[in-house]
């Protein structure tokens, strides 16, 4: 098994990666101290009463893990009932006034409430409690914008970003109420600021949609290119930290980022594998799923995941360990689904890998064994980090792609040593025997990739096919 690395900055990520880190390492002593925040997750009367994917104490955990990835000073993490959502602040009266002693006595600079909030709702948060309110979306986004590291994952985060901002300008700006003077194409006497602003969002908006779609052509060709070789790709899903990074290091010995931490992995990384056979893969690695993953999200990095679309075997990295990993299971086929994947039908392009089986008590693994068996198309049970069940994944992926194999049988001069030699190079040996002439009759199995390369080459040798 081997790793050949494959370039994934199509789009000049690398200089912009740089540029990024190097204004984002300032000196520890003149940065500023991490921001004192307060997490609220919200337990709505309707999801108490009905059988929730996520429980409320999983849903905090998270919400938390999320405020940690941007290095915030978590003072405190509540759940909050809530009976019925109030239009103008979510929470009831009482409630706001509760939590605006707790924001002011432990001296709460931002609250982040781990649902969706209107901007209407935003306002009146941070006007009751004197504090900065950000929802589940805004704080996902500082995340993408903080880990963000090719020139194309930058700007599918300010275009994700601008998206959401310009639906909030009503709460994002003070001078909203002023008018400015009519200019011709600016709009007429009397437009009001917010037009103005909202309008050059929007300029931003198209322009990094330009750039965008220079990047994907690039990113496109890059992908042709790849098909002449041509190997089939691998692409790596899953739940924010199921432990994808991992396993990708363990299989390829790459160096990518692989922290106990959500979204640890954010830009597309490729290696090129070599499997117990002759076949060789590009391996990805791409960004973690996680439970109401904004949309705009999504569609933003459509670009980067349509590596994931044109994948031909999707590996869906599961933390079997994880009390809730069928409800986060259910989270990622809700994004493949999104992106066009069926993930009723196509079993034959997913493949299901159950990862930190060392995590698992001795009973508890006799279970999930025994449940895997019982599946039609059966789970990989691993440990990417000791390793454990690697040989069976990278097997289990061989045989899966392996479904289209062709067999030819070749008779080849025993003279055509290199010939011979290339042959065992570039397909799988089945059978081998030598004829009373001193020919070699080889009976080999081919990719489907690869039979029309092979076929050419032994046709420009002179032997029949």
């Amino acid at each position: 098994m081997t790793s050949t690395p494959v370039d994934t900055n199509d789009e000049g990520g690398e200089q912009g990666g740089r540029t990024l880190k190097a204004r984002r390492r300032a000196p520890e002593e003149t940065r500023a101290p991490p921001s004192r925040a307060l997490v609220l997750v919200p337990v709505f009367k309707a999801l108490r009463d009905t059988p929730a994917q996520h429980s409320p104490e999983n849903r905090l955990a998270e919400a938390r893990g999320l405020a940690e990835a941007i290095e915030l000073s978590i003072v405190d993490c509540l759940l909050i009932p809530v009976v019925t959502p109030r239009p103008a602040t979510l929470f009831g009266t009482g409630k706001v006034e509760e939590l605006k002693g707790i924001v002011a006595e432990k001296q709460i600079g931002l609250v982040v409430v781990d649902h969706a909030i209107s901007p209407v709702q935003q306002r009146n948060l941070e006007k009751a409690w004197n504090a900065k309110v950000i929802d589940r979306t805004g704080l996902i986004l500082e995340i993408f914008g903080a880990r963000a590291r090719t020139r194309e994952g930058v700007l599918q985060v300010e275009l994700a970003h601008l998206t959401y901002q310009k639906g909030r300008l009503v709460r994002a700006w003070t001078h909203l109420e002023r008018q400015r003077g009519g200019g011709g194409f600016l709009g007429g006497p009397g437009e009001a600021q917010i037009e103005l602003d909202r309008r050059m969002l929007q300029d931003r908006i198209d322009a990094i949609r330009r750039e965008l779609a220079e990047v994907a052509k690039t990113r496109e060709l890059h992908r042709k290119g790849r098909r002449k070789v041509p190997y089939p790709i691998v692409a790596i899903v899953g739940y924010t930290n199921a432990g994808k990074s991992t396993l990708f290091n363990k299989v390829t010995g790459a160096g990518v980022l692989a922290m106990d931490q959500v979204f640890a992995t954010l830009d597309p990384t490729m290696r090129e594998v070599r499997l117990p056979g002759t076949r060789k893969i590009i391996l990805s690695d791409t960004v973690g799923f996680i439970s109401d993953l904004p949309t705009m999200l999504v569609a933003a990095f459509r670009a980067t995941l349509e590596e994931v679309v044109e994948a031909d075997l999707v590996l869906h990295v599961r933390d079997i360990a994880h009390e809730e990993t069928e409800a986060q299971a259910r989270d990622v086929e809700k994004v493949l689904g999104e992106l066009g994947i069926d993930t009723i039908s196509a079993d034959r392009r997913i493949l299901e890998v159950w990862n930190k089986v060392d995590l698992l008590p001795a009973e508890r693994f006799g279970e999930v064994r025994r449940e895997a068996m019982r599946h039609d198309v059966k789970p990989v049970l691993v440990s990417a980090r000791t390793g454990s069940g690697l040989d069976a994944l990278l097997s289990a992926i061989d045989a899966r792609l392996g479904q289209s194999d062709e067999t030819l049988e070749i008779t080849v001069p025993g003279h055509e040593g290199a010939l011979i030699a290339w042959l065992y190079e570039n397909t799988d040996v089945i059978d081998r025997q030598t004829t009373e002439a001193g020919d070699l009759a080889l009976r080999v199995r081919v990719a489907s990739e690869k039979k029309d390369r092979i076929v050419s080459r032994l046709r420009k040798a002179g032997l029949p096919v």
